[in-house]
């Protein structure tokens, strides 16, 4: 019997990683019109972004159900001491509250804690694939919670976003709705702060972008591991992972941003996510 880690599919976590992990991760949704798709599973990346570009309507998402959920923890509960289920921040999701929904409508007896990392894509993912390999070092329940506890505040996310359209359109621009009225020629650096989007700079070309980027990199102390994101760029995600020299080239994770945050992130997205020792 062991820990099982749960998280969602907003965490980016590259498919073969999370199968060598065991993390189970239960899909968001992608709603073109009167058509759903379960994030990661119904729809590829390359498709969604076709769509999305092409497409005469801006999909929506929606969050996993409680009945999602609730068929996942029963199934895990029957092999495990312990589920720890970790998620998008709440201000940008409701998928923590079908967790917590979940846990009480299915009462099990296996224990079940939730957390919400207050983040988004890799940097939520990040904190999973720690609580991961701690479940398969066979630490128990409380140690990793504890541990991720600590782990939320130490890890931090950079995106430079190619346009801020798809952000604003889908309600999730947060604090940096202020930039929206002079972004013409600019690029937007944006963070994220107690859980939701703040700006942190803008600039004047992409290149420069990327070098507020390695800056941010640079500027971290104690790295313990860092993720590269990007939604459509992939060569452009190996370059910049490849200019990292804070931290050794086989600790870097390079993710694509899923369908369900396509939705919001858009085009052209390029992002550092890193965890710092708690």
């Amino acid at each position: 019997m062991a820990v099982k880690i749960v998280t969602d599919s907003t965490s980016d976590i590259p498919s073969q990683l999370a199968k060598e992990l065991d993390i189970t991760v239960i899909p968001s949704y992608v709603i073109f019109g009167s058509t759903s798709y379960r994030g990661g599973i119904d729809i590829a990346e390359d498709e969604f972004y076709q769509k999305l570009l092409d497409g005469p309507v801006l999909p929506t998402t929606s969050q996993p159900t409680p009945q999602d959920f609730i068929e996942v923890y029963t199934r895990l509960a029957k092999e495990a001491d312990g589920i720890l289920s970790i998620h998008i921040s709440t201000k940008l999701s409701g998928t923590t509250n079908s967790a917590e929904q979940a846990k009480k409508l299915a009462k099990l007896k296996c224990p079940i804690e939730i957390i919400d990392t207050q983040n988004v894509s890799m940097a939520h993912g990040l904190i999973v694939i720690a609580a991961a390999r701690m479940a398969k070092a066979g630490k128990g329940l409380t140690e990793i919670t504890d541990a991720v506890r600590k782990m939320v505040p130490n890890t931090r996310l950079l995106l430079l976003f190619g346009t801020l359209e798809y952000l604003a359109k889908g309600g999730r621009i947060g604090k940096a709705k202020s930039l929206l009225g002079s972004l013409l020629n600019v690029k937007p650096l944006l963070t994220l702060k107690d859980g939701e989007f703040i700006p942190v700079t803008q600039v004047h070309s992409r290149s420069k972008g990327k070098e507020k980027l390695l800056e941010f990199v640079r500027s971290a102390k104690d790295i313990e591991d860092l993720a590269v994101i990007y939604s459509t760029t992939p060569d452009e995600a190996k370059e910049l992972a490849a200019s990292i020299t804070a931290i050794p080239k086989a600790h870097i994770i390079v993710a694509r941003v899923g369908p369900v945050l396509g939705v919001h992130a858009g085009p052209g997205v390029l992002g550092i996510a890193l965890r710092t020792k708690s």
